[in-house]
């Protein structure tokens, strides 16, 4: 039977890490992921970069919808549609604000039963654990049901730091592993049941936010990139894209975690959707951040 594992965590968590570590070892063990990328805008984007780990017939983006809700009919037919596969595993990756608890219940209705009842990987940045204020209690929401929970963001933080977000996990989910991606058994993963916790309901509107995407034009350099991120308002959580920089031959990858670190890499090949600025959180406008995007080319 085929293991299907969802992967969850707040915005910038550190989800996507994850998924590639996945992969790849998985890969090295003769294992074949179908990998589901979920997000509200352009999941597109994020997808293209794993063409180099996996065959496109067996990735899918789902965008627009949550998958916790309005988009779980599409996943749930698209996981009944993989093709059987030797040694075939199931990799979702789940937007940042999903009602994690809302989508184990409804995932694991009505899938077919070549696959075993689909386990919850939570992904939690140490830094920021808690530190979300009125968002709290999604991040909280996001590791209730899940039979794993994976630290990440350990870098800067304290033993004493470490220890708090280890032992309000355990409050949160005291049925869960704990464990980080370099101490992470691959074999677990396989042999892990269904959280056995009983979660507490979240308002589900709270894991609705509202998104856009806009068309990026040419850029005049790469410091662009920095400023057009300063510029968009903290209100914003979560600001990611892929940019064409002047006389440059490939395109570039960026992204602004919720911390407001700006991190940016070359991105893979060419975006099958064009060069695209996405944002997620209050005040996501279209005409908002085309101001700041002529703004910010004039200052360079």
């Amino acid at each position: 039977m085929e293991a299907i594992i969802t992967i969850v965590g707040f915005l910038g968590s550190g989800k996507t890490t994850l998924l590639n570590f996945l992969i790849d070892r998985f890969s090295k063990k003769d294992y074949h992921p179908f990998v589901i990328l979920n997000d509200y805008e352009n999941a597109q984007i994020d997808i293209q970069q794993f063409l180099d780990k996996v065959d496109n017939k067996y990735l899918k983006a789902l965008s627009g919808s949550c998958i916790c809700c309005s988009g779980i009919n599409e996943l749930r037919n698209y996981v009944n549609g993989i093709p059987t596969r030797k040694n075939g595993i199931t990799l979702i990756e789940a937007n940042g604000t999903s009602d994690a608890c809302s989508l184990m219940e409804f995932l694991g209705v009505g899938v077919n039963d070549r696959f075993l009842p689909p386990i919850q990987i939570a992904v939690v940045d140490v830094k920021n654990w808690q530190n979300r204020g009125e968002f709290n209690d999604l991040e909280a929401n996001q590791v209730q049901v899940s039979s794993l929970i994976v630290l990440t963001h350990l870098e800067n933080a304290s033993e004493e730091r470490k220890n708090f977000v280890i032992n309000n996990l355990k409050e949160i989910n005291p049925y869960a592993k704990i464990s980080t991606i370099n101490t992470l058994d691959l074999d677990l993963l396989l042999v892990l049941s269904p959280s056995k916790n009983v979660a507490e309901r979240l308002e589900h509107q709270k894991a609705h936010w509202t998104s856009c995407s806009i068309d990026l034009p040419v850029l005049p350099n790469i410091g662009c990139i920095e400023e057009i991120c300063k510029k968009i308002p903290k209100s914003i959580l979560r600001v990611k894209g892929c940019a064409k920089i002047m006389n440059q031959e490939n395109y570039t990858y960026f992204e602004r975690v919720p911390d407001g670190n700006v991190f940016v890499r070359p991105f893979r090949g060419i975006p099958i959707t064009g060069t695209k600025l996405l944002t997620i959180g209050a005040g996501s406008d279209p005409s908002l951040l085309e101001k700041i995007i002529k703004s910010s080319i004039l200052n360079k």
